[in-house]
């Protein structure tokens, strides 16, 4: 029996990874969540948990008493996070929190020895290079989780990676596939959180309509797989049944297929290398008929370009794109910029904030923290 811990457990990964491991019989050591209390304490209950953090630590006194009566340790905020990242016992820590709060449980499960499957992106794209660097010398395996990297991880198995020519990145191409910018205007959130076919936290829904995501994707890519910019195709293949491909140097093209289900990676990083039976159900190519692959606008969504861009000048601006991009969203789920303007905000972040060596963490965080505050300072302008 397998021992895992899962942050980010009331999101849409965590929910399913604790429906893979109740199928599984994974053991649960510990939870964490953001906000969301009443469901953090039934999940505790269900999978009898050792260890509960509530990162917004204003929902403590909510937590305790949700769980009062039951033997459980409750923890909080960040230092919570990382305290659940190194405990003893546990064979892997599955990492799906959203944004730049990800990063220090990275590194601390990855100095306690601890293997991880990975879903939280901004751990890679702000520090990427710290991430791997690190992990390679303590032995550490990261398995990915987005369906992406988990189809390019598949595709190489049994392969030698020096004979990869390049990979194939997919994208849905999100609810805004063929428009242009005079018909993004007046998008509303609601029409951005309509994607066509994953059901996904409304950050990730955001990314995924401006394609900041396949940016973000993009730059994960390079770390996982210690790639160059030439060599990541990104293709728009709107019926996301073909998660991703790899080509080798004799231009063989191996392609990772299945439905639309974070399930099927979800799985395959808790168990890897096994395969077993997944709670989804089977592909059937027939009742697609068709599968149609194009290029995507860079024109029209900036995000894409602007995150290609970042990973090319190296250094801290892909940590500058990313923490950009965050607040940005934010405001336009808050109502305060437009649709567009997200990708405007991103391309004045790494147009405006000072490249430098990504050498440690206080480079990333501090990066991290100039560029929120600039990004705010933007928005007000913005809005006078």
């Amino acid at each position: 029996m397998q021992t895992i811990t899962v942050l980010g457990s009331t999101g849409s990964i965590g929910t399913q990874a604790l429906e893979v491991a109740e199928k599984h019989n994974i053991k649960i050591k510990a939870l964490a969540a953001n906000s969301n209390t009443e469901l953090l304490a039934r999940q505790v209950k269900q999978t009898g948990a050792e260890y509960a953090c509530i990162c917004n630590k204003s929902r403590e006194a909510s937590l305790r008493a949700a769980l009062e009566g039951c033997d459980v340790k409750i923890l909080t905020g960040n230092e919570g996070l990382k305290t659940i990242a190194q405990l003893d016992g546990v064979d892997k820590m599955l990492n799906s929190v959203v944004g730049m709060v990800g990063l220090e449980p990275t590194l601390a499960a990855i100095e306690k020895g601890t293997d991880i499957a990975l879903a939280n992106k901004e751990t890679l794209v702000a520090g990427g290079e710290l991430v791997m660097k690190r992990a390679a010398e303590k032995g550490i395996k990261i398995y990915p989780v987005d369906s992406e990297h988990s189809a390019i991880f598949q595709c190489l198995q049994g392969n030698k990676r020096e004979q990869l020519d390049k990979i194939i990145l997919t994208a849905s191409g999100g609810p805004f596939y063929g428009k242009k910018r005079d018909e993004l205007k007046n998008v509303t959130v609601q029409q951005a959180l309509n994607h066509p076919n994953w059901s996904m936290g409304s950050k990730i829904t955001i990314d995924s309509a401006t394609l900041m995501n396949k940016g973000l994707e993009f730059i994960e890519a390079m770390h996982l797989f210690a790639l160059e910019p030439r060599q990541i195709e990104v293709v728009v293949h709107r019926q996301s049944v073909v998660h991703s491909a790899v080509q080798y140097k004799d231009f063989s093209v191996i392609a990772q297929m299945g439905v639309p289900d974070m399930k099927i990676p979800i799985q395959y990083a808790l168990l890897y290398p096994d395969r077993v039976e997944c709670p989804t159900r089977e592909l059937s190519l027939t009742d697609y008929g068709t599968l149609t692959f194009e290029k995507p606008d860079y024109d029209t969504f900036d995000c894409l370009t602007a995150c290609i861009h970042a990973i090319t000048m190296g250094g801290i601006m892909p940590a500058a794109a990313n923490a950009a991009n965050e607040v940005a969203v934010r405001a336009f789920l808050d109502g305060r910029i437009s649709f567009l303007q997200i990708g405007e905000l991103v391309r004045n972040a790494i147009s405006t904030v000072k490249n430098r060596p990504c050498d440690c963490l206080e480079t990333v965080l501090e990066t991290d923290r100039q560029t929120r505050a600039l990004t705010e300072e933007r928005i007000l302008q913005l809005d006078s």
